[in-house]
């Protein structure tokens, strides 16, 4: 508080009119507020809870998969000697394996969002280190057998 706000508080108090008091921060509840990870859009502590608890629903209905999925096979039985079941135990497995990375991932996502909205990570500079964390450790490997970018050397119609 300036000198000059100082004395005029106490001409106030000594005129028995009401203090006002202004502190030089920001209020405590400002509702959304800009943030530089966001690209300057405004963003509130529901926005970022609602966001992680829309990531777990998505985790949950991977889990459902994951269980109608192994569901599916039980009594597959012994693969060897049959080539379909062999290569269908391997595309199982592979789906498996997927669906989980894919849970872990948007485990770990929800979290991060949710320690954002209930204000344990406060600054850009630190969600955005969370982030860059999650992007380092579920990157996503190469496309197998295919092409990466879009379709080339096709020049005829279908």
């Amino acid at each position: 508080m300036a000198w000059d706000e100082w004395e005029q508080a106490k001409a106030d108090a000594a005129g028995r009119q009401a203090v006002a008091m202004r502190l030089n921060q920001v209020p405590a509840d400002q509702g959304a507020s800009a943030s530089e990870v966001t690209g300057g859009l405004k963003t509130s502590k529901k926005a970022w809870t609602t966001a992680g608890e829309g990531v777990g629903s998505l985790r949950t209905g991977i889990g459902t998969a994951l269980t109608k999925l192994e569901d599916g096979q039980s009594g597959l039985g012994a693969t060897t000697g049959c080539l379909s079941a062999a290569a269908q135990k391997e595309v199982y497995d592979s789906w498996k394996a997927y669906a989980k990375k894919v849970s872990g991932r948007c485990g770990s996502l929800q979290s991060l969002l949710e320690r954002v909205g209930n204000d344990q990570l406060r600054t850009d500079e630190s969600v955005k280190s969370e982030l860059d964390q999650l992007k380092k450790k579920y990157a996503d490997t190469p496309a197998v057998g295919g092409q990466t970018g879009g379709h080339t050397g096709h020049t005829g119609g279908r």
